[in-house]
């Protein structure tokens, strides 16, 4: 192992007061509530999966959008006869993201669900890459992290795959580190 290279698995992941300053507004930003067509567009970007996705674990932060879009989709995933295997809640800050992580990934879901605001799943998706087997390829969101800032903030390909849904019912995916978004496709699905 050189160097470099065992001092960068030894940093701390989290994101410093310095780039936290660059992104205020998007730092700062609360989650609008869901809407229907992104909780429907969200559930069925899971089901179609190319992988049988049937055990997931939700991901959300504490502020009131994000818990009622993971009540929702827990709700709306089960009714499909789909396992919520763990509901895990973090603050937007805080001295350490492992515990959250660790119970985010403890059971192996097929899949994982977050409903956040960016900076706190920017904290702890680089927690995740740092200390677990999170893949954000199997990783499915609402539409706030759907933000083209929050690759860059995340850092250096964290959100590599990550997908999710607008709240106009379309798609998005992030590649390296920029987001590609697709519109609601015409008619039925």
């Amino acid at each position: 192992m050189n160097v470099r290279k065992g001092w960068r698995q030894r940093r701390s992941p989290l994101i410093s007061a310095l780039d936290q300053a660059a992104y205020g507004d998007l730092v700062a930003a609360v989650p609008a509530p869901h809407t229907g067509a992104e909780l429907a567009a969200l559930t069925a970007l899971l089901a179609r999966s190319r992988k049988q996705i049937g055990a997931v674990a939700v991901g959300r932060s504490r502020d009131a959008p994000s818990r009622a879009a993971a009540e929702a989709f827990t709700a709306a995933w089960e009714a499909r006869g789909g396992t919520v295997l763990a509901v895990v809640d973090w603050p937007e800050s805080a001295a350490s993201w492992l515990r959250p992580a660790v119970r985010l990934t403890e059971r192996a879901p097929d899949a994982w669900v977050v409903a956040a605001a960016p900076l706190g799943f920017a904290q702890l998706a680089r927690r995740l890459r740092h200390s677990t087997d999170w893949d954000p390829a199997r990783t499915y969101a609402f539409a706030a992290l759907g933000d083209p800032r929050l690759p860059d903030l995340s850092g250096d390909g964290t959100l590599h795959g990550l997908r999710g849904a607008p709240a106009d019912g379309g798609t998005w995916q992030v590649r390296h580190d920029e987001v590609a978004v697709l519109p609601p496709a015409s008619g039925p699905r």
